[in-house]
């Protein structure tokens, strides 16, 4: 049995009223039987209802990384409220009396054990699913790729289109004109595409300064330039061999609208192996140009220091039945961390995982994993911005030596002398230089911070947003 917390409970519901609904079962004691097994791996019983029936309802801990859940109840909403009332009744220390496993759940159990057993198996005589080649529908993907080169001539139409008129020159007349083209790239598979252009048109829709805007939108519009020239050559390679193998290393297939599957990237070999990682920062914003809202958590992978981020997407329209992310303190573990392809700051994701609280050791570790030195760090990221694809907001780990004020400015200094003004990059409206003056003063010195930066255009200078301070002891989340 794993250990269970109200924190843990809380990951697991889909949303802060699936939170409070279970909560309010547990507390207002609805169910008359709690029960576990005998070896604790599940907690089973019956919840007051609506009907004369309770609800049966059991979590499953036979895989304490992949826990099964089972309600009677008819609620779409999983883990249901009976399953988190249950759970948070254990985790509140309600007395729970030692039965055997119910009948229906021991034999899924046992059928479930089979399953797994033909599985092995079949890997073990090389013929499992995954052990096999993936094979490509020819006919269909070629069929793709020409629409795709369609909707890249229509991006390459309208990026041409609004630097022959100008920035200037376009009115609102003009934004509505370009939006409903926009809309059109949805019918040519670039969904990628499509979120970069209304990136664009949303920038250009901005009523606020004017020259800033503009220095902004020039850089989208290089982007645009170089998605389309890039992907046409990628899009156009694949037609003469639609067998070439995708490219593994760039974000350039996830833009011009491939959806990578696990297998997939297990088969480039993009996956770290029982990986332990540590959330340093978290935040949830809507994305307007994709029209989903993003829960975004920036890790440390423990063993090798580098920095990943999650990112669970919700569309707006279906976020209501769609589980919401959460921040977590505890340190994950799981047999497979799959990393999407991307240079600095690739994205991951784990389909099962286990809890266990970080202690002083882990924090030692992300310290030690900071970059020492500022000139070092602002050329790593100079250069993935430089690339017109490449991470616009990389996210890196600094050791300062002092954290202090300079001509009235939050500066960061390494033990060379060099600084780094601080200053929040414009995300989504996150700042964080507002509580620096709220640290302690322990924490002023020889002290380790996750970081984003982002070229500011309009001052030519680079710009240093602090998302989070790691200490001996704990992480101090700015955001």
């Amino acid at each position: 049995m794993i250990d269970i917390t109200e924190t843990y409970v809380d990951s697991l519901a889909l949303n802060a009223a699936a939170v409070k609904n279970g909560r309010d079962l547990a507390r207002k004691n609805s169910f008359p039987k709690l029960c576990r097994s005998e070896d604790q791996t599940l907690l089973f019983g019956e919840c007051k209802g609506s009907g004369k029936e309770p609800y049966r309802c059991s979590a499953d801990y036979a895989k304490p990384d992949n826990p099964v859940f089972r309600c009677s109840c008819p609620s779409r909403q999983f883990p249901c409220k009976h399953i988190l009332g249950l759970l948070y009744a254990f985790a509140s220390g309600a007395p729970f009396q030692t039965e055997q496993v119910p009948e229906d759940v021991a034999d899924k159990r046992e059928k479930a054990e089979k399953r797994e057993e033909k599985k092995q198996a079949a890997g073990a005589a090389g013929t499992a699913p995954s052990a096999a080649k993936r094979k490509t529908n020819k006919s269909a993907l070629v069929k793709k790729i020409a629409s795709q080169l369609e909707g890249l001539g229509l991006l390459d139409k309208l990026v041409r289109q609004i630097t022959q008129s100008g920035l200037a020159g376009i009115d609102p007349k003009t934004l509505h004109m370009l939006e409903e083209q926009s809309k059109q790239l949805g019918n040519y598979y670039l969904p990628g595409a499509q979120a970069a252009l209304r990136e664009l048109l949303l920038l250009l829709q901005s009523e606020e300064n004017r020259e800033a805007v503009y220095t902004e939108a020039m850089d989208r519009l290089t982007v645009l330039y170089a998605l389309v020239r890039k992907g046409r050559e990628r899009l156009e390679a694949r037609q003469d061999d639609p067998e070439a193998p995708m490219d593994a290393a760039s974000t350039l297939e996830e833009r011009l609208g491939h959806a990578w599957q696990l297998a997939e990237l297990r088969e480039h070999g993009r996956v770290l192996p029982e990986a332990e990682l540590l959330q340093l920062a978290f935040r949830s914003y809507e994305d307007e140009a994709r029209a989903e809202y993003v829960d975004e958590g920036w890790w440390v992978h423990l063993q090798s220091g580098a920095v990943y981020p999650t990112r669970n997407y919700r569309p707006v329209r279906a976020a209501k039945r769609m589980k919401e992310e959460d921040s977590t303190e505890a340190v994950v573990k799981t047999s497979e961390c799959f990393v999407y392809p991307g240079e600095m700051n690739p994205r991951i994701r784990w389909e099962a995982a286990l809890f266990r609280e970080p202690g002083s050791g882990d924090y030692a570790k992300v310290r030690t994993a900071a970059c020492r030195s500022f000139a070092e760090a602002v050329k790593t990221a100079k250069n993935h911005m430089k690339n017109p694809l490449g991470e616009k907001r990389p996210v890196m780990l600094l050791h300062a030596a002092r954290l202090h004020k300079a001509d009235g400015t939050y500066v960061l200094e390494d033990d060379t002398g060099k600084r780094l003004a601080l200053g929040d990059a414009d995300w989504s409206g996150r700042g964080s230089t507002e509580l620096l003056p709220l640290l302690k003063a322990e924490h002023t010195d020889n002290q380790t911070f996750l970081v984003m930066m982002k070229h500011d255009f309009q001052e030519n200078r680079l710009q240093v947003q602090p998302l989070s301070l790691i200490t001996d002891t704990g992480v101090v989340r700015l955001i």
